[in-house]
């Protein structure tokens, strides 16, 4: 038991959330309950997410995706006050963790992503001033579609692949989510593979001239980890109940 101002607090700390210039407010986004007995984990605070927490009576549900983005529409109305009215009304706080989440070296939706797929990570390619970083590591090298089907088998969907690099695979760059734009990334630093999470008109291209496998595994798909594993860590940390809900996603 705990807190939502510990936990927030701790949480906010834990993943340095003040340092990330992002596209929506980290931390705690709608405050409910005082007190944190047991919280409910996902990729994005649905409706669907929202009532399965208050079936299990979650006090807290933490998530990847919450609301505010930059530049919605900020009127209370439609889909959005339904989703509120939900939080409210049952006493729920809602957390939500973006950036701070993707890149984590931890918990981060990259670093467990990596893992899960075998891919020894070694740390971060530039940027520039984005604050989204794009992982980078090494496997043993694979036929390109024996790294294939280890995605789809690992995430339990067929991700889309756009085979143009070297028959086998040994170094690899990734960004979870909508981080295809960050192939240009990958082709500098010379790998054999990127993936991320969403696929763009321009991306297939990009590869096949670049002579890069390209692999776009699901945006919801990639990010499943990463509040996973910070859920867990807050459960242990605090003695929390923990339950993480996938609300399927095809996108």
């Amino acid at each position: 038991m705990v807190t939502i101002q510990e936990l927030t607090q701790y949480t906010d700390a834990l993943l340095q959330a003040d340092r990330f210039k992002d596209y929506c407010p980290n931390g705690l986004q709608v405050e409910g309950k005082k007190t944190i007995r047991d919280i409910v984990t996902g990729v994005t605070a649905s409706q669907a997410l929202l009532e399965a927490a208050c079936q299990r009576k979650a006090d807290a549900v933490l998530v990847h995706h919450g609301y505010f983005w930059k530049n919605e529409n900020p009127c209370i109305t439609g889909i959005k006050r339904a989703r509120l009215a939900m939080l409210v009304q049952n006493n729920i706080n809602l957390i939500a963790y973006h950036l701070p989440l993707d890149v984590h070296p931890e918990f981060g939706n990259n670093v467990q992503l990596g893992r899960l797929l075998g891919i020894q990570v070694d740390g971060f390619l530039p940027v520039g001033e984005q604050a989204a970083c794009v992982s980078h590591g090494h496997l043993e090298a694979v036929p390109a579609e024996e790294f294939k089907a280890r995605i789809d088998t690992v995430l339990q969907r067929k991700c889309t692949h756009v085979d143009a690099g070297p028959d086998r695979i040994s170094t690899v760059g990734w960004c979870t989510g909508a981080g295809q734009g960050f192939i240009e990334q990958a082709i500098d630093a010379d790998l054999d593979a990127y993936i991320s999470g969403e696929i763009s008109e321009p991306t297939a291209h990009v590869a096949r001239e670049a002579g890069i496998h390209y692999f776009a595994a699901g945006h919801h798909a990639t990010e499943r980890y990463g509040v996973q594993a910070l859920g867990q860590h807050l459960m242990q940390k605090f003695d929390l109940g923990h339950e993480f809900v996938d609300i399927d996603n095809p996108a």
